[in-house]
């Protein structure tokens, strides 16, 4: 069976609380279940790690290789903007890596609109909430249908 890591950046863990405005009602806990229900019907499992601290979500991208993960959906969340050591690290490795936002960060303050880790991912899917990352999952899955095919 495939597998698949999810990635959560800082303040990921207060959704539904933190600026429903922006970023909706849906919990983190509802995100993680939805992409385990998809990822189950096409056969994949799914690993989930959220943190507040840079140096863990570099550490889960050092070790994704070694612990056999297809590939890495990654919210980066404000480290998407300035971390240099996310970017690197997903520079370093050759697991495919798809950047995710709730909200749309080219609507946003300025601050928001350059992401650092862009050159670096396969793609990047922003602005559909909890579909952002369920877009990402779609991804994930076809692209493991035509590596089989």
């Amino acid at each position: 069976m495939e597998k698949i890591l999810v990635l959560h950046g800082p303040n990921l863990n207060l959704l539904g609380k933190r600026e429903p405005e922006i970023y909706g009602r849906t919990t983190l806990a509802d995100i993680n279940a939805m992409i385990v229900a998809r990822a189950k019907e096409a056969g994949i499992e799914a690993d989930f790690l959220q943190s507040n601290h840079e140096g863990v979500l570099v550490d889960a991208l050092q070790e994704a290789t070694e612990k056999g993960y297809a590939f890495v959906i990654l919210n980066a969340a404000a480290f998407t903007h300035y971390s240099i050591a996310i970017r690197d690290a997903i520079a370093a490795i050759s697991v495919p890596v798809i950047e995710v936002h709730l909200s749309n960060i080219h609507r946003r303050e300025e601050f928001r609109h350059h992401s650092v880790i862009s050159p670096v991912v396969m793609g990047q899917i922003a602005g559909f909430g909890a579909d952002s990352y369920m877009a990402a999952l779609e991804v994930v899955i076809r692209r493991l249908a035509e590596a089989k095919a």
